[in-house]
C-alpha cells in the first residue's frame, strides 16, 4: 500500500450528491482529508454528514460524485472493500452484539475458523498499541458505555484502518471519558494516520481538530483550518449564515415580532427544579434543570442531538423519571413524540384503537368500544384527519394525517399540558400548517405547550419563551435565532442567555 506523506491528501470528495426520495440529504458536497490530520466535519441536524461519510464507507451509493483514495478514482461498494482500502467507521449507535465477548465481537468478519486465543492475542495487542484499555473476555452488555466506545474503535484499528470516522463519538460518554477519547484522537493521527470527526461539539472540534468542514443542507459551506475560525464564524456556517428571506422567512420574522409583545401571566402548569437525569451508564443527559412553564405559553426548546432534549421532554411528559430534583406536572400530560410510528401509533391497527392509547396504562375496566369510534370520529372531524372513517388502519393515513390524529388525540385526552417533539418532521407545508395552528390553538386555550425542534425556524416562529439545550444544560435564551443556534452549539452569547442547570 502506498504510503501517504503527512500533510498530503488521504481521502477527496466532489460534488457528492444524494436523495432519499424527494430529499435531498447531499446536494454537490465536497470534502478533503489530509493525512496526520484531523478533520471535524460538522453541521446542523440533517445537514448530510453522516449521509456523505456513509457513502465513503460504502453504505450507501451516491448518484453523483468523484472519489479519490490516495490519489486514485474509487467507487466505494461495500464495507468490506472500505476496510480493506485501509477505512473505519465507528457509528454513532453501536454495532456490538451484546452476548457475545469483546474478542468475539472483533473477530466478526474475519476469515477462516475462528480462534478464541488468537483473538483475545489481537484484541490486546491492538488496544495495547492504541492505549485502549480492553478485557478481550468481557461481555459487551457488561461493559460501561465508554468500554463499549473502546471496543468500536479496536474492531475498526484490527483491520489496520489509516482512516477513521467517528460520528458523534463522545454524545454518550462522560466528560472525563469525552476528553481521554479526543486526546486518543489526536495522538492516533499525530502517528501519520486521519480521523474525520463528526461532532456537534464546537468546543471538541476546535480543539482537537487541524481541520473543519461545514455542510448546511446537503453542501459544503466552510472549509477551513481550525486555527484560521472560532466559534461564532463556525456557528454562521452550520446555521446558514446570513441567507435572504424567503417568503415564508419572512412570515416567521413577522410572527416573531408580534409575539415577543405577548405577555404571559398564568398560573405554572410544568414545574422542574434542579432535575437531573442519568442513564444506566452513569452519563448525565440532563443536568441540574430549572424550568417552569405557564399556562397560555408555548416554550420551545432548540438542541443538537444527543444534548438531553429528548430526556428532558419525557421528564416533563410523565415518561421519564428524575434521577434527582423535584417535578411537579398534571395528572395527564399529551405527548407527541417524533416518531410516531414506533412510539405513538399502532400502524395496523384501526384508528379507533389507536385513540384509545392515549391514558392506556392508567384505564381500569371493559373498554366500550362504541365510545372510541364516536370519540375517533369527532377527532376526525374536528382535527381535519383526512380519513374515510374510525374503522380504517392508522397505515393507509398520510403521514400528516397520521400526525394530526396523534396531536388531536393527546389535545383531546390532556386540557392542561401538551409536550410535542419534532411535529412537523417529515411533513408537507400544508400538514405543518395545521399542526402550528393546532398548537397555537391549544396555547390560546390555556395549555402550557413544550416544543422541542430540530427546524429553528419552527422553534422561533411558534414559542412564546426559548431554551437552548446543551450538554444537558438548560439555558434560557432570547427569540433570535442566531443567539439560539449558538447557544444550542456551547458557543458565548454574552447577556443574550442564562444557564439553567449544572456546571454553568
Amino acid at each position: 500500500m502506498t504510503t501517504v506523506p503527512t500533510g498530503a491528501v488521504l481521502l477527496s470528495l466532489d460534488g457528492f450528491t444524494h436523495a432519499f426520495g424527494r430529499v435531498r440529504a447531499l446536494d454537490g458536497a465536497s470534502l478533503q482529508v489530509r493525512a496526520g490530520s484531523v478533520h471535524a466535519l460538522l453541521g446542523e441536524n440533517g445537514a448530510g454528514k453522516t449521509t456523505l461519510m456513509r457513502v465513503v464507507f460504502g453504505l450507501l451509493r451516491a448518484q453523483q460524485g468523484v472519489m479519490q483514495w490516495r490519489g486514485s478514482p474509487i467507487t466505494m461498494r461495500s464495507p468490506s472493500e472500505a476496510l480493506a482500502l485501509g477505512i473505519g467507521m465507528v457509528h454513532q449507535h453501536f454495532t456490538l452484539v451484546p452476548t457475545m465477548t469483546v474478542a468475539e465481537n472483533i473477530a466478526l468478519g474475519g476469515h477462516g475458523a475462528f480462534d478464541p486465543h488468537r483473538a483475545a492475542d489481537r484484541v490486546r495487542d491492538v488496544a495495547g498499541t492504541a492505549g485502549l484499555v480492553l478485557d478481550p473476555h468481557a461481555r459487551v452488555q457488561d461493559l460501561p458505555v465508554g468500554a463499549q466506545q473502546r471496543c468500536e474503535i479496536v474492531k475498526a484499528l484490527a483491520r489496520d484502518v489509516t482512516l477513521l470516522i467517528l460520528d458523534e463519538p463522545t454524545a454518550v460518554l462522560a466528560p472525563a471519558e469525552a476528553a481521554e477519547l479526543l486526546r486518543w484522537i489526536r495522538r492516533y493521527a499525530d502517528a501519520g494516520n486521519a480521523v474525520v470527526l463528526i461532532t456537534h461539539k464546537l468546543r471538541d472540534a476546535l480543539a482537537v481538530a487541524d481541520d473543519i468542514t461545514v455542510l448546511h443542507r446537503g453542501r459544503t459551506v466552510l472549509t477551513t483550518a481550525a486555527r484560521d475560525t472560532d466559534q461564532a464564524s463556525v456557528a454562521d456556517a452550520m446555521l446558514g449564515g446570513a441567507r435572504a428571506l424567503s417568503a415564508s422567512d419572512t412570515d416567521v420574522v413577522n410572527v416573531v415580532v408580534n409575539d415577543r409583545a405577548r405577555a404571559v401571566s398564568g398560573p405554572p402548569v410544568l414545574t422542574l427544579d434542579a432535575v437531573t437525569v442519568r442513564d444506566a451508564n452513569g452519563v448525565d443527559h440532563v443536568r441540574s434543570a430549572t424550568l417552569q412553564v405557564r399556562a397560555g405559553e408555548i416554550v420551545g426548546i432548540g438542541a443538537v442531538e444527543g444534548a438531553g432534549q429528548h430526556e428532558l421532554l419525557r421528564v416533563l411528559s410523565g415518561r421519564l423519571s428524575p434521577t434527582s430534583g423535584s417535578r411537579t406536572i398534571p395528572e395527564s400530560v399529551g405527548f407527541v413524540p417524533e416518531d410516531r410510528h414506533r412510539d405513538a401509533l399502532l400502524l395496523d391497527a384501526p384508528l379507533f384503537e389507536n385513540t384509545a392509547l392515549q391514558g392506556a396504562g392508567a384505564r381500569h375496566g371493559v373498554i366500550d368500544w362504541n365510545d372510541f369510534r364516536a370519540r375517533t370520529a369527532a377527532l376526525l372531524q374536528r382535527f381535519d384527519v383526512r380519513a374515510s372513517g374510525a374503522e380504517v388502519r392508522a397505515r393507509t393515513l398520510s403521514g400528516g394525517n397520521q400526525q394530526k390524529l396523534v396531536l388531536g388525540r393527546e389535545l383531546e385526552a390532556a386540557r392542561e399540558a401538551l409536550v410535542v417533539e419534532n411535529p412537523s418532521r417529515g411533513l408537507d407545508f400544508v400538514a405543518t400548517n395545521a399542526v402550528h395552528q393546532a398548537m397555537r390553538a391549544a396555547r390560546d386555550a390555556g395549555m402550557a405547550v413544550v416544543l422541542y425542534s430540530s427546524d429553528l425556524d419552527e422553534v422561533v416562529l411558534l414559542a412564546d419563551r426559548v431554551f437552548a439545550m446543551h450538554d444537558g444544560i438548560l439555558i434560557e435564551s432570547v427569540k433570535d435565532r442566531d443567539v439560539l443556534g449558538r447557544a444550542m452549539l456551547g458557543g458565548d452569547i454574552g447577556d443574550a442567555g442564562v444557564a439553567l442547570g449544572a456546571d454553568a
